[in-house]
């Protein structure tokens, strides 16, 4: 027996382990259906068949779900949702759960005593259901420290957590306040499903669909993750910001208790020159959804973070580091007269920074005006850059590019997310290096029209890809470093 198993005995004479909270509605004489056992007895799908007369549901049925759907109108006009069954053999695709279920197990907290209505989520947090979101984090932390001190039930601890990863996610508090509302309002599935759902309830005719009457537990696909991202992926709004982590192919929600930090809408119009990345840990749970793809219907799915159990660091210049970037973009705006004159030259022609710096100091732009923001976009990892500037002798722009003279090889890099970066061989002369490249397009380069690529020495394209590290030990031995296999492992 595992600590949270039951060896289940069957008339057989064999034995079914299964998760201890299906063992209790496991009686004396009843039919069990079931797939080969997993080592995880809550992930084995299980068919209880209850034999005994009684009005309640006569089939109890443990599976594991995929994508929740939205809720729907049935024939009655009444809201349901339907979960996907994930590596299903029983014959049953698909569970179908009424609003009225969803809105029992998921949106009401346990009852106070046997007479007392169900309190709301807010008053288990209490706090104001007019409390932003940085509010409600607080009010967890506090209610949370309250009842730890106290010594409260496990139950008590549970039911404070549930609440504040339903109304501290805003698309579930919009749903939930929806609710408050309207007591008879359809329901979303928290975080769309994914995870082991036990329910009761009756099988189709067909047997492929089982029509849920009550939710009996569900466990959602956790898993703990910690790393760093770029707060520049954010899109910072009034009091909360939205952060997206393509490459994780994750997100999340921050609230300024979270990070500790005052914003507002503004910084969406400088985010991008801020270099400076968050550390995060967090408890994060599957979620998805389908779109339409080429004509096709797609399921996407994504992790986003328990807001009870995210935790955010801050690096020790995080305040300078915006300060820079807000100063930086003020005087982009400021002189933007003279930008756009720098821009115009670079056109037609690589400038040495150098160069370009003295082009700025006639044009009274101030003297630590970083000239590499002039092409800087939005999108474009800071890495990249730091890590080619480090190894240049010289660096030029030209257009929306840099071009880095390197000790044995030129490399020339666009700041904006998507784009490749072009390795050739060291010329014997930069200036007629620049001359042929600057009358010449990529697409010339890639196709090596009236040999363009031969007579720029080209080497080779690097992807930027989706892990920096591997980019890096690839540009290295394409401008001939010694390689650093380490650089390539993703952490």
């Amino acid at each position: 027996m595992q600590q949270d198993s039951v060896a289940c005995a069957l008339s057989n004479r064999n034995s079914l382990l299964v998760s201890r909270l299906l063992a209790k509605h496991i009686s004396v004489g009843d039919e069990i259906t079931f797939t080969v056992p997993t080592e995880d007895a809550s992930q084995t799908e299980v068919l209880i068949t209850k034999t005994g007369a009684s009005s309640a549901p006569r089939h109890v049925y443990q599976a594991t779900i995929g994508h929740v759907t939205h809720p729907k109108q049935d024939k009655r006009n009444e809201y349901f949702v339907a979960a996907e069954v994930q590596r299903g053999s029983l014959g049953i695709n698909s569970i179908f759960l009424p609003s009225e279920v969803l809105r029992e197990y998921f949106y009401c907290s346990p009852r106070t005593n046997d007479n007392a209505d169900h309190p709301n989520l807010y008053d288990v947090l209490r706090i104001p259901a007019s409390a932003s979101l940085a509010e409600l984090r607080v009010a967890f932390k506090l209610r949370d420290l309250e009842l730890k001190t106290a010594g409260a039930s496990r139950s008590q601890q549970v039911a404070l957590e549930r609440a504040f990863n339903i109304v501290g996610l805003p698309e579930l508090r919009a749903c939930y306040d929806a609710l408050l509302a309207d007591p008879e309002a359809p329901v979303v599935f928290p975080y769309g499903g994914f995870g082991s759902l036990l329910v009761a309830g009756e099988p189709s005719r067909d047997g492929h669909t089982l029509f849920a009457r009550r939710i009996m537990a569900f466990s959602p696909d956790l898993r703990r993750r910690r790393f760093r991202v770029p707060l520049r992926r954010c899109e910072f709004y009034d009091d909360r910001a939205l952060c997206r982590d393509v490459r994780r192919k994750l997100e999340f929600w921050l609230d300024p208790a979270a990070l500790h930090v005052l914003w507002d809408r503004t910084w969406n119009q400088w985010k991008h020159l801020l270099g400076t990345k968050i550390e995060v840990e967090g408890t994060f749970v599957q979620t998805g959804k389908y779109r339409k793809r080429h004509g096709e219907w797609e399921l996407v799915t994504w992790e986003t973070a328990l807001p009870s159990r995210l935790e955010i660091k801050l690096p020790s210049d995080f305040q300078q580091q915006v300060e820079t970037a807000r100063t930086t973009y003020h005087r982009l705006g400021q002189y933007s007269r003279a930008l756009d004159q720098v821009r115009l030259c670079l056109e037609h022609r690589a400038l040495d920074r150098a160069e370009l710096e003295r082009m700025c100091s006639e044009l009274r732009l101030p003297g630590d005006f970083d000239v590499a923001q002039i092409s800087w976009r939005a999108d474009y990892d800071p890495f990249f850059y730091r890590q080619l500037s480090r190894r240049a002798h010289r660096i030029y722009l030209f257009r929306d590019e840099y071009i880095f003279d390197v000790e044995k090889a030129v490399v020339v890099e666009t700041p904006q997310l998507g784009h490749a970066t072009y390795v050739f061989a060291k010329p014997r002369n930069m200036d007629s290096f620049l001359a042929l490249y600057t009358r010449i397009t990529k697409d010339d380069i890639r196709r090596n029209r009236n040999n363009a690529a031969e007579r720029l020495g080209f080497l080779g394209r690097v992807i930027h890809g989706t892990n920096p590290r591997a980019w890096l030990n690839e540009v290295r031995q394409r401008v001939g470093e010694r390689p650093d296999f380490a650089t390539s492992i993703r952490k």
